[in-house]
């Protein structure tokens, strides 16, 4: 029998015993994660005060400042109601507090004739309107519309409906009106002139339906049926101060209040019935 030769270069490696795994402690340190995080706690804090905050206060506003009470300055062209109307239209338009910030030193966009209105809060549930108009020295009529124009005689208004309180201009010269361009007149300064009377006849309050510039000047000032015929415009002041005292007895009546040549020192007028 033939013996196989053993390899002595072979040998045997013995199973090695499987080391058992040590588990890790792992420690949780309340006060060194607080120290590493602390400025976000303090920021998360904050806002959360903050915010708590914000709501207390719009809850106290909103309870608090409810608008009972409204008083109202400056309309001319709108009526109290109107005013109203459109400064509590809305979200929180009920709100004194909210109103007040929304109109202060602010114009006021989509209506027409008003410059801007200031509202002040008089206590939490009264609010002041103060309504600041524009400066209208007349209007005309073109293609069946009312052009409202300043004392420069800028068309800032155009209208289907008359104003009152505002007279209309008739006897000027143009072939067309364009909104916020001047009226294409050939004397700009007769601009002056008419706010000079509007001014004048609101000074003694009168109210004046129309105002027509004739040839050469000649100024005829319409109230009712009764035309006052004041010439060229000299004495001015002297002549509408006298209208406001003669007008009364003229109530009822048809005619031409001739004034052309009335000075303080003669006083020299007629009436001519129509």
């Amino acid at each position: 029998m033939i013996m196989a030769k053993q390899n002595t270069r072979l040998r045997v490696v013995p199973k090695t015993k499987a080391k058992k795994q040590q588990k890790k402690e792992v420690s949780f340190d309340g006060d060194s994660f607080f120290m590493r995080h602390r400025s976000l706690f303090i920021i998360g804090g904050t806002l959360l005060l903050l915010a708590a905050a914000l709501i207390f206060a719009f809850s106290y506003i909103s309870e608090n400042y409810t608008v009972t009470t409204v008083y109202v300055e400056g309309n001319i062209h709108y009526s109290e109601e109107e005013i109203i109307g459109m400064v509590t239209k809305g979200r929180y338009g009920s709100n004194s507090l909210f109103l007040s910030l929304k109109y202060k030193d602010k114009s006021v966009e989509g209506v027409p004739f008003v410059e801007k209105m200031d509202v002040s809060v008089l206590d939490p549930h009264t609010i002041k309107i103060e309504v600041y108009e524009k400066a209208l020295a007349g209007y005309v009529e073109y293609l069946e519309k009312c052009m409202y124009f300043d004392k420069d005689g800028i068309v800032t208004e155009i209208s289907d409906e008359r104003t009152e309180g505002v007279p209309q201009v008739t006897g000027l010269s143009f072939d067309h009106v364009l909104l916020h361009e001047p009226l294409p007149v050939e004397d700009a300064g007769i601009f002056r002139s008419i706010l000079n009377i509007t001014q004048l006849v609101n000074k003694y309050n009168l109210s004046v339906d129309r105002i027509y510039f004739g040839k050469e000047g000649n100024l005829i000032l319409y109230f009712d049926n009764v035309k006052a015929a004041l010439g060229t415009g000299d004495n001015l002041d002297e002549k509408i101060m006298r209208l406001q005292y003669m007008l009364p007895n003229l109530e009822g009546k048809s005619g031409t209040l001739r004034m052309e040549n009335y000075t303080e020192e003669t006083k020299n007028t007629s009436f001519e019935p129509d």
